[in-house]
């Protein structure tokens, strides 16, 4: 049985350092060391390989030279930096020409955190980190040099073609944990039910829910007055036709409509029930069942806010058992506080099946019934002249801007804790808005979640040793999952 250091070039050009184990003429055994990319890692890999060879035994004065002091200085994330910087290029970013901001947009991906902060995120991934002064300046300049509207260009010549035919638009309330109030940062109807002062921010996405621009508003502003404004400064920039736009009921309203026919989009937009539609309760006059799946169509008339004669909108309805489900489970709940409430056990508060009237209580039990009638059904309000089934899922792709909200909320966590003024919060929103789309496109290449893919690279480290006096930098081992994940993004980092 013998044991000796060998090398061998691999398929990459690489040079991997091996402890090899024959018995007679057969290899029994063969211990990866490491791949070396120049001759100094290849000085120090067979180091590494000699003293494991050499264990317990006194090494040979030729390894004893080479590693003469040798020592580690650190390990930073070089590979996780250069994957995500090639994604920002890929998506044509680099056209701002601006370091700091990449470096900010790079660092909210790997750690939310705050922009003092950012400054140790950097460090670890080995970069020289710019300085609390830069990085305001960097703020600045993203709001003088309109950097949102550049990234929002970017963005929509980087979504596919596909993506573009359409639009999903939706909005969030980010709050702040502020006493004062001023006449941006306004308390409004919260999306999380807190009373904090708060900005409404507006997303507009493909249908992949890949990001193409991002509005603040105050916090007061509705929901139904935000999407015109947005998608009327998407249209003057890109000028994009035959568009078609889907957005919630909270987006429904007959200007809104209006506006968006004169515009020249096309729309798909939720619509809420107030009364069980007339065909759906002729259906189920003589006591037949709806089923899964059935497709009701109809239209409902819509001022046109001239003084002119209502139009006809087309509207589609459908019922599904599994919603009708959660819908009456929902009903029996508030039902039951209601009834509660009646009886004194338990306090007052705002229930739609609860009848005030002076110190009176009562339960509106007719109310109930009738919504429990329409339980299970949902409309659509279009102009488009389509197959219902079609309408129905399109208006679904729905779930792509919420998972995107999601991701901003949650993985980037968007809401500006540290930011007061507007200008500042706008510049934060640029940089959430630019790590949103990076890490949206490593997610569908991917199939990971952009934690799971942190989660993968992160670890994988370059390492910096000094020999000699001098320090050099030592490429990690790529395993085959890391190499799947990287031939999935068309990325390689600087030669791994």
């Amino acid at each position: 049985m013998s044991r000796f250091v060998r090398t061998t070039k691999t398929a990459s050009g690489a040079t991997a350092v091996q402890i090899i184990t024959k018995d007679g003429r057969d290899i029994v055994a063969c211990d990866h060391i490491g791949s070396a990319h120049n001759e100094t890692e290849l000085a120090f890999l067979r180091g590494i390989a000699q003293r494991k060879l050499n264990a317990g035994q006194l090494e040979l004065a030729l390894f004893e030279d080479e590693l003469s002091g040798m020592h580690t200085v650190g390990a930073y994330s070089q590979l996780l930096f250069d994957v995500l910087s090639d994604v920002y290029h890929r998506l044509g970013l680099g056209i701002l020409c601006d370091e700091v901001f990449m470096q900010l947009v790079l660092a909210r991906i790997i750690e939310p955190t705050s922009k003092l902060d950012t400054i140790r995120v950097l460090n670890n991934l080995g970069l020289d980190s710019p300085s609390n002064s830069s990085i305001h300046r960097c703020l600045s300049r993203i709001v003088e040099n309109s950097y949102r509207n550049q990234v929002s260009h970017c963005l929509l010549d980087s979504a596919s073609t596909h993506s573009l035919t359409l639009l999903l638009y939706d909005v969030t309330t980010l709050y702040f944990e502020a006493q004062k109030e001023d006449e941006y940062r306004i308390p409004g109807l919260s999306k999380e039910r807190r009373l904090d002062p708060q900005i409404t921010v507006g997303l507009l996405t493909g249908r992949d829910g890949f990001p193409l621009e991002v509005q603040s508003f105050e916090g007061n502003r509705a929901e139904v007055k935000t999407i015109i404004e947005v998608l009327d400064s998407f249209k003057r920039r890109y000028g994009q036709d035959k568009i078609t736009v889907t957005a919630d009921a909270a987006m429904l309203s007959s200007e809104n409509i209006n506006v968006l026919e004169q515009m020249g989009y096309h729309y798909i937009i939720g619509s809420r029930i107030a009364k069980t539609p007339y065909e759906i309760a002729e259906y189920s006059a003589g006591g037949t069942e709806l089923y899964d799946g059935q497709i009701f169509e109809s239209h409902m008339m819509i001022n046109t806010g001239t003084g002119g004669p209502r139009i006809k909108r087309r509207v589609i309805y459908q019922y599904r058992t599994k919603r009708a489900k959660l819908d009456l489970s929902n009903i029996d709940k508030a039902l039951t506080k209601a009834q509660k409430m009646a009886s004194g056990t338990v306090p007052f508060k705002r229930n739609r099946f609860l009848k005030v009237s002076g110190s009176k209580r009562e339960v509106n039990y007719d109310l109930a019934q009738d919504v429990k009638r329409r339980a299970g059904i949902k409309g659509y309000v279009t102009d488009l002249d389509i197959d219902a089934q079609e309408i129905i899922t399109a208006y679904h792709q729905l779930f792509q801007i919420e998972r995107s909200f999601r991701m901003t909320k949650s993985d980037l966590r968007a809401r500006p804790i540290f930011h007061r003024t507007r200008d500042s919060i706008e510049a934060h929103l640029t940089i959430v808005l630019t790590a949103l789309a990076i890490s949206h496109r490593i997610q569908t290449a991917t199939t990971l979640s952009i934690r799971r893919f942190l989660h993968m690279l992160e670890p994988v480290r370059t390492s910096v040793i000094s020999i000699g006096g001098k320090e050099y930098a030592i490429p990690p081992q790529i395993t085959s999952e890391v190499k799947r994940i990287l031939d999935k993004l068309g990325s390689r980092g600087r030669g791994y």
